[in-house]
């Protein structure tokens, strides 16, 4: 079992508040100097509430706000990049349609996600840590941190600080596969929360699609990254594009004023306002 362990990869931050920056650590580092018999002690610092997690955020988590009704512990919400990943309006959410707020004849039904793209230079992303319970079990994700994130692929990705300077590693949805998808929850879920609405695909879809980012959402993640500031609203604005992976926000938003003026219903005003 302690070689499962010491191969797994997971950013553990043990947070120091008195420090600025907390300290990451790859949980391979610290298995890696475990000797026999101490496979007790690490599960111990593993399910301690002094171990947190780093979480990456680039659409709805990009303001404080946002996070905190997803995270409402927590700490050290700041602003970092991540680099050589592409932040797309490529799938459609079912959570949309449970709510609403997607469009299937217009195609405005697209969420954000993630894709990795060597050399890229990335996105403006909010950092933050949150404790581990609930989230990582045995370097692997949660099945709690599955459910709200069924579609993605959760990975461990580099990423810098504000400075430019100190590299450490946090928490990234990804663009996942529909056959991980059907792998993981079964067709059964697929149809109920997928083609009950008319949506035969999760990912994968063309860049000719049409399709487009489902409104109420874009006007969220803009409202969330301009409460950030403008480096992050022009990052959100220019380093994200559309399925055909050439269309800027900015560029989409000039066609389409009107998407910020696209109000949630009066039940999510609280949940989709930035």
């Amino acid at each position: 079992m302690l070689d499962i362990l010491t191969a797994l990869v997971i950013s553990l931050v043990l947070y120091d508040p008195a420090a600025r920056i907390p300290k990451v650590f790859a949980y391979s580092q610290i298995t890696s100097t475990v000797r026999k018999g101490q496979q007790s002690e690490i599960q111990d610092k593993m399910d301690s509430k002094d171990d947190w997690i780093t979480i990456l955020g680039f659409g709805s988590l990009l303001s404080e706000r946002s996070s905190r009704t997803t995270f409402p512990d927590l700490k050290n919400f700041r602003l970092g990049r991540v680099k050589n990943y592409r932040r797309v309006f490529g799938h459609p959410a079912s959570i949309f349609f449970q709510r609403g707020i997607a469009n299937l004849e217009t195609k405005e039904m697209s969420s954000l996600s993630t894709e990795y793209l060597e050399g890229h230079p990335g996105f403006i992303c909010s950092v933050f840590e949150v404790p581990n319970d609930d989230m990582m079990e045995n370097g692997l994700p949660s099945p709690a941190f599955l459910e709200r994130e069924e579609e993605f692929d959760i990975i461990e990705v580099p990423y810098e600080e504000s400075d430019g300077k100190v590299v450490n590693k946090g928490i990234l949805c990804a663009a996942g596969t529909d056959s991980i998808y059907l792998k993981r929850w079964g067709q059964k879920r697929f149809e109920a929360n997928y083609k009950k609405y008319g949506v035969e695909k999760i990912w994968g879809w063309e860049r000719d699609s049409g399709l487009r980012p489902c409104a109420v959402y874009l006007r969220h993640c803009y409202l969330a990254s301009k409460s950030m500031g403008d480096t992050c609203l022009d990052s959100f604005l220019d380093e994200t594009v559309l399925v055909d992976r050439k269309t800027t926000v900015r560029e989409y938003l000039k066609e389409n004023p009107q998407v910020l003026e696209t109000e949630p219903p009066p039940s999510l005003v609280g949940r989709y306002s930035g």
